[in-house]
């Protein structure tokens, strides 16, 4: 039974991913700074909208879940620029664009069944 927002998978998928995120973006070249800022950023984005939507109404949580859903998108494009650009291990960005396209997956699924 789902209580909170923390009780929801796509919640924890996403939140467990934000670290592992940050700590890929620390090997980014100082140029890149600017990448680092907005792929940190963006990942952040798409746990604290399913938080910040989570009980409000049905309309509503879903306008979020469209927000996560899009700030999820953009972090593949940033982790997606982060291998074109050579900055971070290519090896957790493939993992990680892996794991973003199963969040993404499930934020989808969640706005379509959520009553």
């Amino acid at each position: 039974m789902i209580k909170n927002f923390q009780d929801l998978e796509t919640y924890q998928h996403s939140q467990k991913l934000y670290p592992e995120t940050v700590k890929f973006s620390k090997d980014f070249s100082r140029e890149a700074w600017h990448l680092k800022d907005q792929l940190c950023r963006s990942a952040n984005s798409i746990h604290s909208n399913i938080a910040e939507g989570f009980g409000r109404s049905v309309a509503e949580f879903k306008m979020y879940l469209t927000r996560s859903l899009g700030s999820c998108n953009e972090t593949l494009s940033h982790i997606n620029d982060a291998i074109n650009t050579e900055n971070g291990n290519k090896k957790t960005a493939l993992y990680l664009l892996k794991e973003y396209e199963i969040v993404g997956k499930q934020i989808y699924r969640l706005r379509e069944h959520w009553k």
